[in-house]
């Protein structure tokens, strides 16, 4: 087990053989260069250490990722891949230095399938590109992070990003029918097709979305899409508080008898960083707690008796005033507010950690308790907002600006999770394990599911190279 984590150092031989495989300008040993490709949106103050690449690579085709994989491979060079580094989870830290592999030049459209309603992508394409010509050909991809604007799909994939609308069409592992993978020793394969059913072996596809870069590396996907609703509309709801928008979630299905494409969640702690890191106002700033709750309907006269029920539903619950938004600025403006979130937090503060938590959506209330209760006992400050629809909440936990401020929100982080668990919860939702949160695995999952992991790990990846130091720990 030894020599498996025993490395190869990126040497002249090494670069050379990079530099003959993928042309010298795919090839970078530049330290700063270096050093801005191994971060991601974690701040490093948080690991208390810096990673670095010892080179960086940039493949343009999945023969450069084969032949960058086989390298490595011979080598035992640890790779590190890399997507727009817009993670929350360490995923992309080059803990054991070696390659980082960046897909920014892997960044085509293939193919729309207007037959087969698909669309077929390399890892590097912005999120928002793809949504933008789905919605051009009055299709529709339902995967929605709030990171579209800046994420690569590769990324989404890798981690298996959730996204605002979960609750209705699933998270992005629900949109991905095919990959084609290079895997550790430089293979090329693909899993799976456009195709709607497949028993034929195991699934593949499923395995790799989410295992967050340490199984194989993505060169290709093919996607699901659906038609595009042609209305659609935004209500904000202001409530006086926490509890009383969060109760109102469940009646929304219950009462209102429709499932909404969205509903968001943002406490008044969130609006309030919100609203100085836009430095405007934002809709229902003042409010205790907010949901934007997304109707669609391909009908405008049923979708206006749609947000008329809901909001009047919401006004029952507690809601004292409800905002519509029918039009793109309007529109714009309630999510620039809930997209700008983890911005403000970052800007606002140093010290914090983001927490990434899912429970059963009927123990949203009791997460949110125990997560102030904490928060309180240790006289910390904290915000949540998330995903309300599928019992995702992003809590945003601030150190105090002392020396053990890191030992503080791992004291908080160790009382939080065993209560978590009871809830029936687990330790990330859509943000990943990445570096990050794989000391904490030991609290949701037992020996015999972390050594499985570890299995078929090796079973993919036999000398451990790819995005090593990873998920869990193998101490």
């Amino acid at each position: 087990m030894a020599n498996l984590f025993t490395y190869g150092r990126v040497d002249e031989t090494v670069i050379n053989e990079l530099v003959s495989a993928i042309c010298s300008n795919n090839v970078s040993t530049d330290k700063d260069k270096c050093a801005t490709y191994s971060r991601d949106e974690v701040p490093s103050n948080f690991y208390g250490r810096e990673y670095s690449a010892e080179v960086l690579v940039f493949p343009e085709t999945t023969e450069h990722v084969s032949s960058i994989m086989k390298i490595a491979s011979k080598h035992k060079v640890p790779v590190t891949p890399r997507g727009a580094g817009t993670g929350l989870s360490g995923g992309a830290l080059p803990v054991h230095g070696g390659i980082v592999m960046s897909f920014e030049k892997m960044n085509k459209i293939l193919e729309l399938d207007h037959k087969n309603l698909t669309i077929t992508v390399e890892p590097g394409v912005v999120t928002s590109e793809i949504t933008a010509m789905a919605t051009e050909n009055n299709l529709f991809y339902a995967g929605d992070p709030c990171s579209g604007d800046s994420s690569y799909i590769g990324g989404n994939i890798a981690e298996n990003a959730g996204g605002n609308k979960v609750i209705k069409y699933g998270a992005t592992g629900a949109q991905v029918l095919a990959l084609e993978v290079v895997l550790p020793d430089g293979s090329i394969t693909w899993f799976g097709g456009k195709r709607l059913k497949d028993a034929t072996g195991f699934n593949f596809v499923q395995l790799m979305v989410g295992s967050e870069g340490v199984l194989g590396v993505i060169t290709k996907a093919v996607l699901k899409l659906l038609p595009l609703s042609r209305y659609s509309v935004d209500l904000l709801a202001a409530f006086k508080d926490t509890a009383t928008a969060i109760a109102f979630v469940p009646q929304i299905v219950k009462e209102g008898g429709l499932i909404p494409s969205s509903i968001e969640f943002m406490d008044k702690k969130a609006l309030s960083l919100v609203k100085k890191y836009l430095n405007t106002e934002v809709p229902a700033g003042e409010a205790g707690a907010v949901l934007i709750i997304e109707l669609e309907d391909n009908d405008m006269e049923q979708l206006e008796k749609i947000y008329e029920k809901i909001g009047k539903l919401s006004q029952k619950h507690g809601a004292y005033e409800v905002y519509v938004a029918d039009t793109r600025s309007t529109k714009d403006r309630v999510w620039q507010a809930r997209k700008s979130i983890a911005e403000a937090v970052s800007t606002s503060y140093t010290k914090y950690t983001k927490e990434d938590l899912v429970v059963p959506t009927d123990k949203v209330p009791a997460l949110l308790e125990a997560i102030e209760e904490i928060c309180t006992s240790h006289k910390l400050e904290w915000s949540a907002y998330g995903h309300a629809g599928d019992g995702n909440m992003h809590c945003s936990i601030i150190a105090p600006e002392t020396t053990d401020w890191h030992d503080v929100l791992t004291t908080v982080q160790c009382e939080l999770y065993p209560k978590v668990l009871d809830m029936g919860g687990t330790l990330s939702g859509e943000h990943g394990i990445g570096f990050k949160r794989k000391g904490y695995m030991k609290y949701f999952m037992d020996e015999s599911q972390i050594e499985l992991i570890k299995r078929v790990k090796l079973a993919f990846d036999p000398q451990n190279i790819l995005n090593p130091g990873k998920m869990v720990d193998w101490n």
